[in-house]
């Protein structure tokens, strides 16, 4: 296995600062965080609260470091051009992807924001950070048990993989059942389709062709 790029490092090191820093505000969301995750009034309970809130997003923010991290070492978006890079160029390209992926889906939910039960609407959109965390949480830990066991990186892609369509699917869920408060059904799904399975499908697309 070629060598940690410089990039990757520094990422490492960063993320374990801030990790430090923000540790008790992330320990105090964790109870709002499950809760979101049992029950969909969970998430208006979190969003009522600023404080709470806020430091969801902090957390979240943080957590996208090791999100691209893995990203990138398990070559979760991984299309052939990359291949042309040097590993720190690389390492930048997967990050630029991930928050192209994320400032299109900010976008469709701007776009696209009805007139009325605007309350609902950003709901929906913020609980896309709960669900983050949440896979986060999974994610880290199954990678550490994995390393432990010295599984091959093939084997740990394909963990990876399994845990976030089963979040992802949690998440549609959730999501379809906030936005359900204010739309019809057929809404409710041309609205899930538009806001999060397209990027999402981008995506993997761009993955699969470039």
């Amino acid at each position: 296995m070629e060598n940690t790029p410089l990039s990757m490092q520094i990422a490492v090191v960063v993320f374990v600062v801030l990790a430090i820093i923000v540790l008790k505000r992330f320990l105090q969301v964790i109870p709002f965080l499950l809760d979101s995750m049992f029950r969909a009034r969970g998430s208006s309970a979190l969003e009522g609260s600023v404080r709470v809130s806020h430091d969801r997003d902090i957390s979240a923010l943080v957590l996208l470091i090791p999100a691209v991290l893995t990203a990138f070492r398990y070559r979760l978006w991984a299309p052939s051009f990359l291949d042309r890079f040097p590993p720190d160029a690389r390492f930048g390209l997967v990050a630029a992807a991930i928050v192209a992926f994320l400032l299109i889906r900010y976008l469709l939910h701007l776009w696209l924001k009805p007139r009325r039960h605007a309350d609902a609407w950003w709901l929906g959109y913020r609980t896309g950070h709960t669900w983050f965390i949440l896979l986060m949480m999974l994610v880290l830990p199954t990678l550490c048990i994995l390393y432990l066991f010295h599984v091959n990186d093939f084997t740990v892609k394909w963990f990876i993989l399994v845990e976030l369509g089963f979040v992802y699917a949690l998440f549609l869920l959730r999501k379809a059942q906030i936005l359900a408060l204010s739309c019809n059904p057929l809404l409710t799904f041309l609205y899930l389709c538009a806001l999060e399975i397209l990027p999402a499908s981008m995506l993997v697309v761009s993955a699969l062709l470039l």
